[in-house]
């Protein structure tokens, strides 16, 4: 590894391990109960924060996003999961499901994963961790975290299969942070061990301790480093919210990683731990019939377009669904938002529903005919120093308001969360959101019955504990939006 310039010796270096979907809750008793002792170990030597607020929508790419730019996404464009381009004139999925991949196109979404994502559709107005400490002359390193983009170029192992498959030129170069892991795609660690076909292309926890041991073993780790966990996640969308076994073999692989010191207190000593998950996720009610909104059946009285057959004159609706929460979008100028709106607010198991008019956010709630509207400036404040202009009825975004101060409880952060997803790209379109217990499906997503799911407003989706260890110092808000500053500055850069 290339040296860092003018390198601060009393500067600790920053490990961040995300944990996805780690939560309060079960992370809690996991430890009450003797099955995290890593976690408990970071926790008694540090700081704890049950309640991080993460941006809206509460899905992997955004929330990575907002966390490298610090930024929500009507700065840094990138909307979600799923999200229709008006200037391609398609809808972009990154992989909710494989079956709505394969009718998109699977070369085309395995080349927006891989290098669209981060290359053209993060916009270049706004500056990762990674770029920034590239620019000042420090390495960093991104592993297994789908966002990474940074100035270092890496040439991408792709399989001859995969290359057939997906059309991708052959050393098609991904420009990451300096030292970079992505799957098996390109790798620290020589070993093939954790990276084959039946292990999700290297994308699982033990590939990723791997490859970060493998720096601390080789005293070769950078000021910054990013490691990303993914398999709570995928256990909590089966098994539930309270899956205390998921945090049980998340911590296995943490202990790992602090054993790669000769002790745990020399770990907190030579570095600084910010340990967190990356979103929440609501409850999934058992009952089919009661957790699904089937939003091609809701809006049947519209022509929607077709995954397979992509945009065609006659389509009037494109759907983007995230999960608990997705992105309608109008095609036709003489479709009405508010129509729409109407439609959909029959059914009471949608939570929020939202769009723009004017310069004005309209909310409407499902199976109410209250109504609010808001925009940034005005006489109301809230607690992080963001003013607003409300009116209507505060109770669908559960708010109160005492001497001009608004509170939030059920939907954290709610208006700032709202008007950056309103305003994150180009079209004609509005949000709707489901209550805790409930999913939305289109053709071929996913459904995670009597499990869990994410995506959603709410502070079941919205809320995430963070872990700092190694220093005294702490965000000024936990919000993910407000951690980037904060870490730079952690490392001395301005």
């Amino acid at each position: 590894m290339e040296a860092d310039k003018k390198v601060n010796l009393d500067i600790k270096p920053v490990i961040m391990l995300v944990v996805d979907t780690l939560m309060d809750e079960p992370l809690q008793e996991a430890v009450n109960k003797g099955r995290a002792p890593a976690l408990k170990f970071l926790m008694d030597k540090g700081s704890y924060f049950p309640g991080m607020v993460v941006p809206f929508p509460t899905m992997s790419v955004n929330v990575d996003t907002t966390l490298l730019t610090g930024t929500y996404c009507d700065k840094h464009h990138l909307p979600g999961l799923a999200w229709f381009d008006e200037r391609e004139n398609r809808l972009i999925n990154y992989g909710t499901h494989y079956r709505e991949l394969f009718k998109l196109g699977f070369g085309r979404a395995v080349n927006d994963l891989l290098f669209e994502m981060n290359e053209h559709h993060i916009s270049h107005e706004v500056s990762t961790i990674h770029e920034d400490l590239e620019k000042k002359g420090h390495a960093s390193a991104s592993i297994n975290a789908l966002v990474y983009r940074g100035n270092t170029a890496h040439h991408v192992q792709l399989s001859k299969i995969l290359r057939w498959l997906t059309r991708i030129k052959k050393n098609r170069p991904m420009y990451a942070s300096r030292i970079f892991s992505y799957g098996s795609f390109t790798r620290i660690h020589p070993s093939r061990k954790n990276q084959y076909f039946w292990k999700r292309l290297g994308f699982n926890d033990s590939s990723a301790v791997q490859q970060i041991t493998k720096l601390l073993k080789g005293k070769n780790l950078p000021v910054f480093s990013i490691v990303y966990l993914p398999e709570l996640d995928q256990r909590v969308h089966k098994k539930g919210r309270m899956d205390i076994k998921g945090v049980e073999q998340a911590d296995k692989q943490l202990q790992k990683i602090l054993n790669a010191y000769p002790s745990w207190e020399r770990a907190i000593e030579e570095s600084v731990w910010i340990t967190m998950g990356d979103n929440g996720q609501a409850w999934v009610d058992p009952n089919r019939n009661k957790a699904l909104i089937n939003l091609k059946k809701l809006l049947k009285p519209y022509k929607i377009m077709k995954l397979r057959k992509g945009v065609h004159p006659y389509d009037e609706l494109v759907l983007a669904v995230n999960d608990r929460m997705a992105y309608i979008y109008t095609l036709q100028s003489h479709i009405s938002l508010e129509v729409i709106s109407d439609i959909l607010k029959k059914d009471h198991r949608i939570d929020v529903i939202a769009w723009k008019k004017n310069d004005f956010i309209e909310v409407r709630r499902g199976g109410s005919e209250a109504a609010m509207r808001f925009k940034p400036e005005g006489e109301y404040s809230d607690i992080y120093g963001q003013s607003w202009t409300i009116s209507g009825d505060l109770s669908i975004l559960d708010l109160s308001i005492h001497n001009k101060n608004i509170e939030y409880d059920d939907y954290p952060d709610a208006l700032a969360r709202l008007h950056s997803s309103l305003n994150s790209h180009e079209g004609t379109f509005l949000i709707v959101s489901a209550c805790p217990g409930i999913e939305f499906i289109g053709e071929g997503s996913p459904a995670h019955i009597g499990g869990a799911g994410h995506g959603g407003l709410h502070k079941q989706d919205s809320l995430v504990p963070i872990i700092i260890t190694g220093t005294d110092s702490q965000p000024p808000q936990f919000r993910m939006v407000d951690l980037k500053k904060w870490i730079l500055s952690l490392l001395d850069i301005k």
